[in-house]
């Protein structure tokens, strides 16, 4: 059977909460103040290229092994199935609630939504309560497009040292992301921003990062250097802070600050999540702190907090009848934490694990009348 990554379920938990936190600060425009304080609120959007490093980290992970280690490969269409029973139940309920409260879109507004295909219309009117799921298409993107790139990656390391060929492959995809920005700015197409190629670089070194954990396994460089790393990630998110890297409103940025950006938010994505996939090591402070109990299991429902804390803060202010950026920032952080952990607590046990148990058991090979059936195991992204 399978085990989850404590630290690594800790590590998505912080990020959810950097993007609660994100979207508190900007509803009640704590966020848009003057002060240090303000602009690094700004930036915990840093959570987003975390968890887009991370996807590609576990889900690319068996494909790495399979060309290192010639274990079997991933079979794509079982992969896929998994991946849509991860991301759409959870996802149908909570966009189906909010466009049901508060939009007016027609039955083709809907079906865009329902299939993930917002970002691709960035002319259709936004909807109240959903403006974190930009994500998702992008998520929903690599998914469908990783099958592809592994097997490319697959027939291009067959030959010479497969581990480093796998790398060079790898590194011609953030390419596609620095071309895309380029073409965003000077065209001026800012929607670019919420497809997969403009964010492909994240999900690379994801890539990267899975095929050196196959190959070193615990790298002690990392395990030595990690409180070096975690400092640099932390030195670097002040630098991302300033106004080098854009402003912090929906302004858009020149071209130097948007590859700036990029550039900054994969390496401090990078540097937060190395020390705990190459260097795993459980008896590490780093380790106890984001694999304790409560982290690990905030991680584990990390998804369904995503995915319902926008639409509770939106209800919430549209109770108390806030006016835009004024709301009172402790009331709205208190009330929208609690709802948001009960309601993801929910519709995690609910749905999410019932879910997963439907697609184990369709999933599972066939096996002798008095074997004992395994137990079901949660997916690692």
């Amino acid at each position: 059977m399978k085990s989850r990554d404590a630290a690594l379920d800790g590590l998505r938990a912080f990020a959810a909460l950097g993007v609660w936190l994100l979207h508190v600060g900007s509803n009640t425009g704590v966020m848009y103040r003057e002060g240090m304080y303000a602009w690094m609120m700004s930036r915990l959007g840093i959570a987003v290229p975390i968890f887009f490093l991370l996807s590609g980290l576990l889900l690319y992970r068996p494909w790495a092994r399979a060309v290192i280690e010639d274990t079997p490969r991933p079979k794509p269409l079982r992969y896929l199935w998994r991946r849509v029973m991860r991301v759409m139940p959870v996802y149908w309920i909570v966009t189906g609630l909010a466009l049901w409260a508060w939009s007016s879109l027609d039955w083709l507004g809907w079906v865009k939504w329902m299939l993930l295909l917002q970002n691709f219309f960035p002319g259709d009117p936004p909807v109240d309560g959903l403006y974190q799921m930009w994500t998702l298409p992008i998520e929903m993107s690599f998914y469908v497009l990783l099958p592809v790139l592994a097997w490319a990656l697959h027939r291009w390391a067959r030959g010479g040292n497969r581990p480093v060929r796998l790398l060079a492959g790898i590194a011609a995809l953030p390419v596609v992301s620095v071309a895309s920005v380029v073409v965003a700015r000077l065209f001026e197409q800012p929607q670019m921003a919420l497809w997969l190629p403009y964010n492909l670089v994240f999900f690379a070194c994801g890539m990267a990062m899975a095929v050196l954990s196959v190959w070193i396994g615990h790298s002690r460089i990392v395990d030595a250097l990690a409180p070096q790393l975690l400092v640099s990630a932390l030195l670097l998110y002040a630098l991302l802070s300033t106004d080098l890297a854009g402003p912090r409103t929906l302004a858009l940025p020149t071209m130097q600050q948007s590859l700036l950006r990029v550039s900054l938010e994969a390496a401090v994505a990078v540097l937060v999540v190395a020390p705990f996939a190459l260097a795993p090591n459980p008896g590490s402070l780093r380790h106890r702190f984001l694999g304790n109990p409560v982290t690990a299991y905030l991680g584990r429902i990390s998804y369904s907090f995503f995915l319902w804390h926008a639409p509770v803060i939106t209800l919430q202010l549209k109770l108390t009848g806030a006016q835009p950026f004024q709301a009172d920032f402790p009331s709205v952080a208190i009330v929208s934490f609690v709802v948001t952990i009960l309601l993801s607590i929910a519709s995690y046990h609910l749905v999410e694990v019932t879910a997963l148990k439907l697609t184990a058991r369709r999933s599972a090979p066939a096996r002798p009348p008095d074997a004992q059936a395994p137990a079901p195991v949660a997916p690692l992204a």
